[in-house]
Formats: C-alpha cells, sequence, structure tokens
C-alpha cells in the first residue's frame, strides 16, 4: 500500500469519527474505529481516550494481526482485540465502527438483541442482531464472544456496552451501524407498548436474498427507450 492510500484511509476513517460525534452517537473519547486495505492483516484504529476535536490523521494507530503497533505516537484502543476478532473471523470485511450510541446501548443493557420485528434487521446480514453476553471491555473474553458473532453477521450488541457493526468499507460499515441504533429506537418503543409481531425465518430469508439485488440492477428498458442510463450502483438508502 502507498504512502498516499495509507493517508486516504486515515483520512477516511478521521471523517467518520468526527461524523458520528456530530451525530450524537458516541461522545467524548466513547467508542472507537478501525479500517485496514483490502488484503492486509493490519488495521488502523483510534488512539485510547482522545476525543474527536483532538484526533487528527497523525493520531491513528496501526496495529498487526500479532497485536503489535507497527506505527502511531499512541497506545491503540483497549478494544482493538475485538476488531481483530472481527477481521479474522471475516476477511472480507476491512471496517469496524463501535458506538455507544443511545438506544443500541440501552437494549444492550436490558441484554436483548434485536429480533425480525422490522425487515431492515437483515441489513446486518441476518435475521436477528444479537447481544453478546457481559464481559469486561478489552479483554481476551470479550473478543472471542464478539468474533463468534460476526461469523455470519455484519452487527451484534455486547451486553451492558453497546454496538458493533462492520462493512467491506468503512462507507457500509457506518450504514450498518447507523441503521441498526436507529431500529434499536424503534424497538425500544414498540416494547413501550408490548411485544412487537416478529416476521418469520422465511420472510426475512426473502428480505435477505432481495438485498442481494437491491440497487444493483440497471434500467435495461429505459435504456433501450433512450433514456438516461442508470448504471449500477448501490444507491445506500432503505429499500422500499
Amino acid at each position: 500500500m502507498s504512502l498516499d492510500d495509507d493517508a486516504a484511509l486515515r483520512g477516511h476513517a478521521l471523517a467518520a469519527v468526527r461524523r458520528l460525534d456530530a451525530l450524537g452517537l458516541n461522545r467524548g473519547s466513547t467508542g472507537n474505529l478501525s479500517i485496514r486495505a483490502a488484503g492486509s492483516e493490519a488495521f488502523w484504529i483510534t488512539p485510547t481516550g482522545t476525543p474527536p476535536e483532538d484526533l487528527g490523521e497523525d493520531d491513528f494507530v496501526r496495529v498487526a494481526d500479532s497485536g503489535e503497533v507497527l506505527s502511531g505516537a499512541w497506545q491503540p484502543s483497549t478494544e482493538w482485540p475485538f476488531h481483530r476478532a472481527i477481521y479474522r473471523a471475516r476477511p472480507d470485511l476491512h471496517a469496524v465502527v463501535h458506538m455507544h450510541s443511545p438506544h443500541a446501548t440501552a437494549l444492550a443493557c436490558l441484554r436483548r438483541g434485536l429480533p425480525a420485528f422490522h425487515y431492515m434487521v437483515a441489513v446486518a446480514g441476518g435475521d436477528s442482531v444479537p447481544c453478546t453476553p457481559y464481559h469486561l471491555f478489552g479483554t481476551e473474553a470479550l473478543s472471542q464472544a464478539v468474533g463468534a458473532a460476526f461469523l455470519d453477521r455484519q452487527a451484534c450488541l455486547m451486553a451492558n456496552h453497546g454496538l458493533v457493526a462492520a462493512g467491506a468499507n468503512l462507507a457500509q460499515a457506518l450504514k450498518v451501524a447507523i441503521e441498526i441504533e436507529a431500529l434499536c429506537g424503534i424497538y425500544l418503543q414498540a416494547l413501550s407498548v408490548g411485544e412487537p409481531a416478529l416476521l418469520t425465518a422465511g420472510e426475512m430469508a426473502e428480505v435477505i436474498e432481495r438485498f442481494k439485488r437491491y440497487g444493483k440492477s440497471r434500467r435495461i428498458d429505459a435504456i433501450e427507450d433512450g433514456a438516461p442510463n442508470f448504471a449500477s450502483r448501490d444507491h445506500g438508502g432503505q429499500p422500499g
């Protein structure tokens, strides 16, 4: 990876950290974020105890799969082990976002996962978002629990802690994290009235299959009629 590519990764990561802070999804030095280049086991992660307003591109810490700090003047986030666990479990994922966002954290403190009460739960790759058992932050036990949750998901809650989401790139990781936070808020509102009706496994399987194709088809008929060419792209919004 070139120095320019390396700087670009850290630039995107810094912008994401500041965005999450501006949205109120993290506060002060809570939460953390990491990113890695495709094909690399090493990753860049936020330093420990540094609020967004004090964070610069050069403050990110590069950590090897072994846990060795490869570059950076600061200590990496104490949560770096579960970032590594996710990357080990899912070579296809290249960005991890951890938030202490209000709704996801509230649900995690109830030690409840997010069930299939709404079809958009499938944005995390399955028919639910699990909640891992409580473990002390920064421990190997927490890392193992999170790594196991990500074997077939792109998000999980951590009991009495918060939310973790990941993606093939940073934009996707942010999309998953923000969507799951919103869904946690809706779920908590529904619980204040009663237990929401849940979609069946078959219904969620249909959604997951539909998501694989969403935003990736061309308007062939429009092209043939001479209309603008809506090229294949991921619109990043909610299907509807």
